[in-house]
């Protein structure tokens, strides 16, 4: 046996992803199932290949002394309360994002994983993927200078034809445009600027589509970020879109451009009329089953082993992404008023 038990929270479909994730590290394995609805042991351990206790009781699960890690995949607004739970019952925790539906929500999280030294995961596996890898490289060897703007943009239509569409209408679960999937977007434009926020300013919308009518919140946003320091940026949250998926990246520093999987960079003296190609696997499904969460996944039991936050997606690293998506949703609500960080309640 690996060294981590993992019990799941909620047994839908990006828990699938998740436990073949897990399975798949070398220090950890899916030992238990937490869910609303009765399961049967001996089919959902075939299933996955190991022996795998199903509850139905999440508090029996938690007293559970074997099981060392909860992972979090149920509704949004089911995040805290069971966060909070499985923190108190000194479980380190992953997180599916959102971390949950209010700053404050998110803030009690924080401050549980902290009373009780536990430590936590936030499912921003994007910053994982070989895409913002490579591109994260890119900046580091400074091909494109010093960052003064960056584009990062969610184009997804989560309709009827994808699995979250059933809860995802709802104010209650869905959220926001950004909250239940531009958060990726998002996040990744911090990751790349690198700095703090001082302001945003965001206006929201919504598609005339009787496709999308069922939704009870503007379904695209688009917000703008004032950095400390100068730089700016803009993210574009868009769940109501009729295309394909696309994670737009584009990224303007003082001596080159990146656009996606396409550079330009005046230290290697490139023909800036022609972007030259740099070779990654793209962000371009939004299916949880193509997201790179067995190296995020691998990297946060690596940090616990070490006892340290793991690097780029811990609880308190992420929090500061959502301080940054709830001051522009409050921003989109107040009709784009520009909120700063720290009038944030």
């Amino acid at each position: 046996m690996k060294k981590y038990n993992v019990g799941i929270i909620g047994y839908g479909w990006a828990a699938g992803a998740h436990i073949d994730a897990i399975n798949a590290t070398d220090k950890a394995q899916v030992t238990a199932i937490y869910s609303s609805r009765k399961l049967d042991d001996a089919e959902v351990s075939k299933k996955h290949g190991m022996a795998i206790k199903t509850y139905t009781d999440l508090d029996k699960m938690l007293a559970d002394k074997d099981l060392h890690v909860v992972d979090i995949t149920s509704y949004p607004s089911q995040h805290s309360a069971q966060a909070v739970a499985a923190a108190n019952a000194k479980k380190h925790i992953i997180l599916e994002k959102p971390m949950a539906n209010t700053l404050q929500e998110c803030r009690d999280i924080v401050a549980a994983a902290e009373k009780n030294k536990v430590r936590g995961c936030v499912c921003f596996e994007c910053r994982w993927s070989n895409q913002f890898t490579v591109t994260n490289s890119v900046i580091k060897e400074g091909l494109l200078g010093d960052l003064h703007y960056a584009e990062v943009d969610y184009y997804h239509g989560i309709g009827p034809w994808y699995g979250q569409f059933r809860w995802n209408t709802g104010k209650k679960d869905g959220g926001s445009a950004l909250l239940t999937a531009g958060c990726h977007a998002l996040d990744s434009l911090l990751m790349f600027m690198g700095t703090e926020v001082e302001a945003v300013s965001s206006f929201s919308a919504k598609s005339k589509s009787s496709i999308f009518k069922p939704y009870e919140y503007d379904t695209t946003s688009v917000t703008i970020i004032h950095f400390k320091g100068g730089k700016v940026g803009k993210c574009a949250a868009v769940v109501d879109c009729l295309q394909p998926y696309y994670f737009h990246t584009h990224l303007v520093g003082s001596q080159g451009s990146l656009l996606d999987d396409r550079f330009h960079s005046m230290k290697l003296h490139t023909d800036k009329h022609h972007w030259s190609k740099l070779s990654m696997k793209m962000l371009d499904s939004g299916d949880v089953s193509d997201h790179p969460y067995q190296s995020q996944f691998q990297a946060f039991f690596d940090a616990l082993d070490a006892g340290k936050d793991m690097p780029l997606t811990s609880l308190k690293e992420s929090f500061k992404s959502f301080e940054v998506i709830f001051a522009a949703d409050k921003s989109a609500a107040e009709g784009g008023r520009p909120v700063r960080i720290e009038e944030l309640e």
